[in-house]
Protein backbone atom coordinates (compact mmCIF):
# COMPACT_ATOMS: atom_id res chain seq x y z
CA UNK A 1 0.00 0.00 0.00
CA UNK A 2 1.46 3.67 -0.56
CA UNK A 3 2.00 5.30 1.94
CA UNK A 4 1.32 9.03 2.24
CA UNK A 5 3.37 11.06 4.76
CA UNK A 6 2.56 14.51 3.97
CA UNK A 7 1.42 17.44 1.61
CA UNK A 8 4.57 18.27 0.11
CA UNK A 9 3.86 21.38 -1.52
CA UNK A 10 0.67 23.52 -3.31
CA UNK A 11 0.90 25.76 -5.85
CA UNK A 12 -1.68 28.56 -7.08
CA UNK A 13 -2.06 30.89 -9.34
CA UNK A 14 -2.88 34.71 -8.60
CA UNK A 15 -4.36 37.84 -10.68
CA UNK A 16 -1.44 40.22 -9.93
CA UNK A 17 1.94 38.07 -8.96
CA UNK A 18 3.85 41.25 -7.19
CA UNK A 19 0.34 41.92 -5.12
CA UNK A 20 0.17 38.61 -4.21
CA UNK A 21 3.93 38.14 -3.37
CA UNK A 22 4.10 40.82 -0.94
CA UNK A 23 0.74 39.79 0.68
CA UNK A 24 2.03 36.20 1.13
CA UNK A 25 5.99 37.37 1.81
CA UNK A 26 4.31 39.02 4.86
CA UNK A 27 1.94 36.36 5.74
CA UNK A 28 4.11 33.20 5.57
CA UNK A 29 6.97 35.21 7.37
CA UNK A 30 4.61 35.90 9.99
CA UNK A 31 4.10 31.98 10.29
CA UNK A 32 7.95 31.04 10.02
CA UNK A 33 8.20 30.05 6.27
CA UNK A 34 11.14 30.70 4.57
CA UNK A 35 11.37 31.45 0.50
CA UNK A 36 11.78 28.06 -0.97
CA UNK A 37 12.21 29.59 -4.65
CA UNK A 38 11.95 33.67 -6.25
CA UNK A 39 11.25 33.83 -9.97
CA UNK A 40 10.03 36.22 -12.51
CA UNK A 41 6.67 34.60 -12.18
CA UNK A 42 6.22 31.97 -9.54
CA UNK A 43 7.44 32.15 -5.44
CA UNK A 44 7.37 29.38 -3.08
CA UNK A 45 7.98 29.40 0.38
CA UNK A 46 8.30 26.32 2.78
CA UNK A 47 8.55 25.44 6.71
CA UNK A 48 10.04 22.11 6.56
CA UNK A 49 6.99 20.46 6.02
CA UNK A 50 5.22 21.96 2.61
CA UNK A 51 5.70 24.30 0.77
CA UNK A 52 3.03 27.38 -0.52
CA UNK A 53 3.62 28.19 -4.19
CA UNK A 54 1.86 31.03 -6.16
CA UNK A 55 2.31 31.82 -9.74
CA UNK A 56 1.02 34.59 -12.29
CA UNK A 57 -2.06 33.61 -13.81
CA UNK A 58 -2.47 33.24 -17.22
CA UNK A 59 -4.80 36.20 -19.33
CA UNK A 60 -7.70 33.54 -19.19
CA UNK A 61 -7.56 32.97 -15.61
CA UNK A 62 -7.21 36.85 -14.91
CA UNK A 63 -10.48 37.28 -16.63
CA UNK A 64 -12.10 34.85 -15.05
CA UNK A 65 -11.25 34.94 -11.27
CA UNK A 66 -11.35 33.08 -8.48
CA UNK A 67 -14.46 32.34 -6.80
CA UNK A 68 -15.63 29.96 -4.13
CA UNK A 69 -17.70 27.48 -5.36
CA UNK A 70 -15.87 26.65 -8.30
CA UNK A 71 -14.20 23.19 -9.25
CA UNK A 72 -11.20 23.61 -7.60
CA UNK A 73 -9.60 24.97 -4.60
CA UNK A 74 -11.93 25.96 -1.67
CA UNK A 75 -9.77 26.93 1.01
CA UNK A 76 -6.29 26.38 2.12
CA UNK A 77 -6.11 25.53 5.78
CA UNK A 78 -2.49 26.35 7.68
CA UNK A 79 -2.57 23.89 11.10
CA UNK A 80 -1.00 25.74 13.69
CA UNK A 81 0.52 24.48 16.93
CA UNK A 82 -2.42 25.89 19.96
CA UNK A 83 -5.08 27.74 20.07
CA UNK A 84 -3.15 31.26 21.20
CA UNK A 85 -1.21 30.89 17.63
CA UNK A 86 -5.20 31.59 15.89
CA UNK A 87 -5.77 34.65 18.15
CA UNK A 88 -1.84 36.00 17.67
CA UNK A 89 -2.64 35.17 13.52
CA UNK A 90 -5.68 36.96 14.22
CA UNK A 91 -3.92 40.01 15.51
CA UNK A 92 -1.51 40.25 12.53
CA UNK A 93 -4.46 40.15 10.23
CA UNK A 94 -6.15 42.89 11.79
CA UNK A 95 -2.95 45.14 11.78
CA UNK A 96 -2.51 44.64 8.11
CA UNK A 97 -5.59 45.27 7.16
CA UNK A 98 -6.18 41.35 6.04
CA UNK A 99 -9.51 40.92 5.40
CA UNK A 100 -11.36 38.17 8.44
CA UNK A 101 -14.34 36.56 6.80
CA UNK A 102 -15.03 34.85 10.21
CA UNK A 103 -13.01 35.48 13.58
CA UNK A 104 -11.46 33.55 15.97
CA UNK A 105 -13.87 30.76 17.14
CA UNK A 106 -14.80 27.53 17.94
CA UNK A 107 -15.85 25.56 15.08
CA UNK A 108 -17.46 21.93 14.21
CA UNK A 109 -17.10 21.18 17.96
CA UNK A 110 -14.17 19.29 19.32
CA UNK A 111 -11.96 22.25 20.32
CA UNK A 112 -11.64 22.92 16.53
CA UNK A 113 -10.41 26.26 16.97
CA UNK A 114 -10.08 29.11 13.36
CA UNK A 115 -9.74 31.90 11.78
CA UNK A 116 -10.28 32.72 8.39
CA UNK A 117 -9.51 35.23 5.98
CA UNK A 118 -8.55 36.40 2.30
CA UNK A 119 -5.38 36.65 -0.08
CA UNK A 120 -6.36 39.56 -2.65
CA UNK A 121 -7.43 37.26 -4.84
CA UNK A 122 -10.45 36.26 -2.54
CA UNK A 123 -8.86 32.83 -2.01
CA UNK A 124 -9.92 31.92 1.39
CA UNK A 125 -7.33 30.70 3.69
CA UNK A 126 -7.66 29.73 7.24
CA UNK A 127 -5.47 29.59 10.54
CA UNK A 128 -6.55 26.43 12.81
CA UNK A 129 -5.74 24.58 15.47
CA UNK A 130 -7.34 21.43 16.54
CA UNK A 131 -6.32 19.25 19.75
CA UNK A 132 -5.40 16.24 18.99
CA UNK A 133 -5.76 13.22 21.28
CA UNK A 134 -3.26 12.33 23.54
CA UNK A 135 -1.63 9.25 22.47
CA UNK A 136 -1.60 6.36 25.10
CA UNK A 137 1.68 5.00 25.39
CA UNK A 138 2.09 1.47 24.18
CA UNK A 139 2.28 -1.16 27.85
CA UNK A 140 5.60 -1.76 28.13
CA UNK A 141 5.71 -5.87 28.12
CA UNK A 142 6.27 -6.75 31.68
CA UNK A 143 9.88 -7.88 32.14
CA UNK A 144 10.25 -11.72 33.64
CA UNK A 145 14.01 -11.76 35.03
CA UNK A 146 13.29 -15.06 36.94
CA UNK A 147 12.17 -16.91 33.59
CA UNK A 148 15.57 -15.03 31.57
CA UNK A 149 17.72 -16.56 34.75
CA UNK A 150 16.31 -19.75 34.83
CA UNK A 151 16.58 -20.00 30.79
CA UNK A 152 20.25 -18.56 31.09
CA UNK A 153 21.40 -21.55 33.98
CA UNK A 154 19.18 -24.40 31.87
CA UNK A 155 21.11 -23.30 28.52
CA UNK A 156 24.42 -22.95 30.57
CA UNK A 157 23.99 -26.29 32.05
CA UNK A 158 23.75 -28.52 28.48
Amino acid sequence: MVQVLGVDHISIRVSDFAKSKRFYERLLGFMGFKVEGDYADAAGWHNDKTVFWIGQADDEGKRRGFRIGDIGLHHYAFELSKRADVDELYAFLKKEGITVVDPPDEYYGGGYYAVYFLDPDGIKLEGMFYPQPAKKPKPKPKARPAAKARRRAKRARS
